[in-house]
């Protein structure tokens, strides 16, 4: 049977270092990507992707028969970002490309719809690469939001950002102020705070997985976004910080294979 075009796919950006030129190390070794498989293998169980190939391949949930949602990771050239050099920014980009081409798409405004979904350095790839065409919205794990990054290509996108109230590694303070400063400009913004979280998501992992996997399938619309963050993705440019800044532990649970179930 001839493989079908995916209605939509999720592009999985890992994390990585302020600099480094050197390439990642492979597999298991690599830790910032091997942080992400959990919440991969729970987008394919979520999406019903097909996992025909093992994790790592070159062939990562390929297109078969009845696939719906494809899941694909990028692969980074260089372990670290490099200041004005943003490797992982072209990396995104790149991938992007070679999704739209994949997926059956000529990377125009009409291709497949992608929803990036990053951590840390991959969340700030993520960010900047959302102007792409075929990018529909962007869920970002303890993201790494200098304050001079642009928001302006985060117009007409729904940008959910998700931080630990404990990250010592990047800022929860400055991923509210980019979330507000992206509604400014157009964005539809949330930010939901994790109490007792870390930068790694190890600490309350489970909540990590289950809610960000209900942030992707409802912004892909193969599942329902909690209702305070629809309200809050729904709020006015003009809108405090505070008014999208959300408790994790205070979202209504929400029964369903892609719902937000109570967290531990």
């Amino acid at each position: 049977m001839a493989p079908r075009t995916p209605s939509a796919a999720v592009l999985v950006l890992h994390g990585g270092y302020e600099n480094g030129t050197e390439p990642p190390p492979p597999g298991l070794l690599n830790l910032p990507g091997t942080r992400m498989r959990p919440f991969v293998r729970a987008l394919r169980r979520a999406t019903r992707a097909p996992e025909s190939a093992p994790e790592g391949s070159s062939q990562e949930s390929g297109l078969e028969s009845g696939a719906g949602v494809l899941v694909r990771q990028v692969r980074y050239a260089h372990r670290g970002w490099n200041g004005s050099r943003a490797d992982a920014l072209h990396d995104a980009l790149a991938a992007l490309d070679a999704l739209g081409e994949e997926a059956g798409g000529s990377g125009e405004a009409g291709g497949v719809p992608v929803v990036l979904l990053g951590h840390s350095m991959g969340a700030r790839a993520a960010l900047l690469a959302a102007g792409h065409p075929l990018v529909r919205g962007v869920v970002g794990l303890a993201p790494w939001c200098p304050p001079g990054d642009p928001v302006t290509q985060l117009a007409g996108r729904d940008v959910v950002l998700v931080h630990s109230s404990r990250d010592r590694i990047t800022s929860p303070q400055a991923t509210q102020s980019l979330t507000t400063r992206a509604r400014r400009a157009d964005a539809r913004t949330c930010m939901v705070t994790v109490r007792g979280g870390d930068h790694a998501m190890i600490r309350r992992a489970p909540a990590w997985h289950r809610l960000t996997t209900t942030l992707v399938t409802g912004l892909l619309g193969t599942g329902s976004l909690p209702e305070p963050v629809t309200a809050a993705l729904g709020l006015p440019p003009t809108a405090e910080p505070t008014e999208g800044t959300l408790d994790l532990d205070r979202l209504r649970p929400r029964r369903g294979p892609a719902g937000l179930q109570p967290s531990p």
